[in-house]
């Protein structure tokens, strides 16, 4: 039998008191409340089981692991049993091998006889005990009382339930309780009748069930198995790559038959996500493969013209050409290019690496732009560094845990999941948030507080909170005085203390009850460990850096930081936005988050690149639209970023756009703003490319590419190429080169390597001499700046403002089962659960306007308008309506203005004025968007023709 990674019975014990016992003859010190199980498989003993798993608590209900302990009645399970001094054990003699093959014939006796072609085979446990306990023969029959015709479930569109294969351990039902949380499945009847059921006997699709794939992990058999496996067969070796979602950063193993990916299995060894998946890292990778890809270069003069195919040497030649001649004719600050969250952090610097060198100017943004620029600069600010301060597992010492405008179910699930394992386990929870999220209303996970404010008060919300803990005492003097500028503590108290923030006076503004405000403070300040968490809720606003700058003087006067449990921690939306970041993507900032004016700093690149860096900050990408429109701005490089869709203020975007002369798309499909490029340069998924990913809570960790590049290129090596084809020279010949790069230059990163990667798994910065395998905890012993500033954070309303003809609130999210703007998500089986972006609007606001669910309504704001199909729900409250964001038809982004965050131009996103009204159909500008994407589609299929 071969021993799997996960077959060790119960998690070690984290008791420091040693145990010292005997198993089959050996001595073995583990520590007090290791299991016997456990305890043997720490010296090679491999006792037989089946519902046993480190993953989740004991149970003891497959009778497998028996054992014998000397002076104990009857044979006690080893998995449940814990460890005692003295204690003298016998894992295997013939009483034991004589009750464990009965057991596992009856096992087998109620089970299909098509081991040989089970989609499991060489993968099932239950096969691996047989052989294990030495059954060869079953006495008993097929003609009795089976559940052999159990009927099958596939209904979900990643995997299969056989029920007839089902051996009742329940390791799935624990699984969606204890790592997933959702408590989806249950043990329905009793004796021979018991049964897997998914919610109650229903479907796996019409139950609660999220297809995080916890269940299917868990499962021992074939009962639960991934419809690639059944299609494909078992794989034959595996990569460890990372997940290219959200920011948890989830490592996974590729599991592989030749080049093919057969199904993606999450890292038991990965740290960020422990062996737990969610939808989208789990199953969702088919749009790697997906017919849409583009896999050749194309140019075309005009956005009117159709698509050419070319070879790549002709593409990157016409490309670097034509941003020769614009910046000969309209200067050199004329073009600029954006980097991707998606992309990896050795393909962002070379392409701000470009940017600054082969363009010679520093017109260089980021989609992070639009998410948490304001975590950059709010924290910069107060702590010294533009990053999060802990790691995902400091949530496990938590006892008060703070979400503010985030949506950890449906954003960052897997991280969401461990959250909700904590608040099982104890934690208080306070949610402020305009809607009640899954944290609020699910069943099982309640809200100790939900501080339901209105869309835009977030700074007037955290000043009262500020309020209540300054006026009522509950502030951390010795840690703030310690820690902290004296001087912009006592200013800030004196400032919070003010009547104008105290919860009574910021009622009538946030909407929430002053008792609740007063309430939600004294728990964060004098509940224990307390940290907050937040997200897109928070920044997207014009006063977005300024709650960012609450949220950590809130930490810091409190002492709510520098240890685990505690801490400020932005969830980043994308998979590399933090990364982006770190590389220097902002038109002010080299990597490193160094300013471009610094002297010092500039030289150390100017010496390593050998080129004269231009020391004034570039365009941000407003800056560029604007520039764009009056003509000065003519070029631009956007590699794996759709500004088209995603950005706010759609038809500003188009506009600005057309206005250019060349606009170079590096993707892996015809994306909207593919739709205004004159040149198509094919992108490599992450699955094709090597390189890193760094997530939410610094950790870098590595992708691994695990199939040839469809195009024949990896992202990194079209970037050079360019950059060649420019003038400047790259020579990398591996992206391990480039951190190489990026760890002389960048001192959070001096200690990070390849070598180091795949040695550790992960390295979470700064990782240097300092801290030579990464810093878990951030601002431990002192801030990274040296002492923590408070900023005064003067409540100021946004300039969207409701009127009695846009008398509603429109605030923007996303769901579970869909990423971003939806290019990946949309084309694999995840649109079976979300086809369309939907406006949620509360059922009082509904029937004024006449509207019913599923009703086409119009949506209108100061920018323009769109239409959707209605939600009545009363997850949103009266006045404000919801939608997400993730089909580009539905132009969610259309109605969305041009406000943003003062210090950052982050948009507003979360605030926009509208009137919702009953219509027949879509808008005007759906309308012409249908009609341009026809036109588009024209396009291509002529160039298909063409080219056979």
């Amino acid at each position: 039998m071969a021993l799997r990674d996960y077959d060790f019975g119960t998690p070690p014990s984290q008791s420091d008191k040693m145990v010292t016992l005997e198993i089959d003859g050996f001595s073995v010190t583990v520590p007090e409340g290791t299991s016997v199980l456990r305890a043997a498989a720490s010296i090679g003993i491999q006792i037989p089981k089946l519902c046993a798993t480190d993953s989740l608590k004991p149970f003891g209900s497959c009778r497998l692991c028996l054992v014998q302990i000397e002076g104990a009645r009857g044979l006690p399970a080893s998995c449940t049993t814990p460890v005692a001094e003295g204690m003298k054990v016998c894992t295997q003699n013939e009483r034991l091998a004589k009750v464990r093959r009965g057991v596992m014939e009856l096992y087998i006796s109620d089970h299909p006889l098509d081991c040989l072609t089970c989609s499991a085979n060489g993968n099932c446990e239950l096969q691996d005990m047989a052989g294990a306990v030495g059954l060869r023969e079953v006495r008993y029959g097929y003609e009795g009382e089976n559940h052999l015709k159990a009927e099958k479930d596939t209904s979900n569109p990643y995997f299969a339930f056989d029920p007839a294969k089902c051996i009742v351990c329940s390791r799935c039902v624990r699984a969606c309780e204890e790592t997933q949380g959702t408590y989806a499945l249950t043990l329905d009847g009793r004796g021979f009748d018991s049964k897997v059921s998914p919610g109650q006997n229903q479907s796996f699709m019409e139950s609660e069930c999220v297809s995080c794939g916890a269940c299917v992990q868990a499962c021992p058999t074939a009962t639960l198995m991934e419809k690639t496996v059944i299609e494909k067969g078992q794989p034959e070796h595996s990569i460890v790559t990372t997940c290219a979602y959200c920011g948890v950063g989830c490592s996974f193993k590729a599991e592989m038959k030749g080049a093919e990916v057969v199904r993606m299995v999450p890292n038991k060894d990965g740290h960020a996500n422990h062996g737990h998946s969610c939808v989208k890292g789990r199953f969702a990778f088919g749009y790697a493969t997906h017919k849409d890809r583009i896999t050749t270069p194309m140019i075309r003069k005009s956005i009117h013209d159709p698509w050419q195919v070319v070879s790549w040497e002709e593409a990157i030649n016409y490309a670097a050409s034509e941003f020769k001649r614009i910046q000969a004719k309209y200067g050199r600050y004329s073009v600029g290019a954006l980097t991707s969250s998606r992309c990896t952090n050795e393909e962002t610097y070379l392409v701000q690496k470009l940017v600054r060198a082969a363009f010679g100017n520093n017109n260089v943004d980021t989609c992070a732009r639009v998410c948490h620029s304001p975590t950059g600069y709010g924290l910069k600010q107060t702590l010294g560094e533009s990053a999060g301060t802990q790691a995902f597992d400091s949530i496990m010492k938590t006892d008060v845990i703070v979400v503010i405008g985030a949506n950890t179910t449906d954003g960052h699930p897997v991280f969401g999941s461990r959250m909700k394992r904590r608040i099982r386990e104890g934690a208080k929870l306070i949610v402020v948030d305009p809607r009640d999220i899954d944290l609020v209303k699910s069943p099982h996970v309640k809200a100790d507080y939900h501080l339901k404010l209105r869309p835009g008060t977030n700074v007037a919300l955290l000043n009262a909170l500020a309020h209540v803990v300054v006026t009522e005492g509950l502030t951390n003097d010795t840690f703030a005085l310690e820690r902290c500028e004296r001087e912009s503590y006592e200013k800030w108290k004196t400032f919070v203390s003010a009547e104008r923030n105290s919860p009574e006076a910021t009622e009538s503004i946030t909407g929430v009850p002053a008792e609740m405000v007063r309430a939600a403070a004294r728990l964060y300040a004098t509940g224990g460990n307390a940290a907050i968490y937040y997200g897109l809720g928070v920044t997207e606003h014009s006063q977005g850096s300024t709650a960012v700058i609450a949220i950590a003087n809130l930490a810091m006067a409190t002492g709510n930081i520098g240890r685990e449990g505690v801490g400020v921690n932005p969830l980043r939306g994308q998979n590399n936005v933090q990364g982006s970041c770190d590389m220097g993507s902002f038109p002010h900032e080299l990597p490193g988050y160094r300013h471009i004016s610094d002297f010092e700093t500039r030289s150390q690149f100017e010496a390593a690149w050998g080129v004269t860096l231009e020391s004034e900050p570039g365009l941000r990408i407003p800056n560029m639209f604007a520039a764009a429109l009056d003509g000065s701005f003519k070029g631009l490089y956007c590699e794996g970023e759709d500004i088209a869709q995603s950005d706010p203020d759609t038809q500003h975007v188009h506009a600005a756009l057309r206005a250019m002369e060349c606009v170079v798309v590096q993707d892996l499909f015809l994306n909207e703003t593919a739709k205004f490029a004159h040149v198509f340069l094919p992108g490599a998924s992450f699955l094709e490319k090597n390189g890193t990913f760094t997530n939410a809570e610094r950790r870098i960790s590595p992708v691994r590419k695990v199939m040839p590049p469809l195009a024949g290129y990896e992202d990194w090596e079209v970037t050079q190429m360019l950059s060649n084809a420019l003038g400047y020279p790259m020579n990398y010949s591996h992206p391990s080169e480039i951190m190489d790069e990026i760890a002389r230059l960048v001192p959070t990163f001096a200690g990070v390597s390849y070598e180091k990667l795949d040695r550790l798994g992960s390295i979470q910065w700064p990782c240097n001499e300092k801290a030579p395998e990464g810093t878990p905890t951030m601002h431990v012993d002192q801030f990274v700046r040296g002492k923590g500033r408070f900023l005064l954070t003067e409540y100021v309303p946004t300039q969207e403002r409701t009127s009695s003809r846009y008398p509603l609130i429109l605030t923007t999210g996303r769901i579970l089962s869909q990423y971003n703007v939806g290019a990946q998500t949309r084309r694999t089986m995840n649109s079976v659960w979300h086809s369309e972006d939907r406006l949620e609007i509360h059922p009082h606001d509904a029937e004024q306007r006449g509207i019913k669910d599923g009703d086409w309504v119009g949506i209108k704001s100061r920018s323009g308008e769109t239409v959707l199909r209605a939600t009545l729900t009363e997850r949103v409250q009266p006045g404000v309506v919801y939608t997400t964001f993730h089909f580009p038809e539905s132009g969610a982004n259309v109605i969305t203005t041009d406000n943003s965050d003062w210090a950052t131009n982050c948009p507003e996103y979360k605030v926009t004025a509208v009137q919702v009204t009953k219509v027949a159909g879509p808008s005007e500008w759906q309308r012409q968007y249908r009609q341009f994407s026809e036109e588009q589609l024209a396009l291509l299929e002529q160039r298909s023709s063409a080219t056979g």
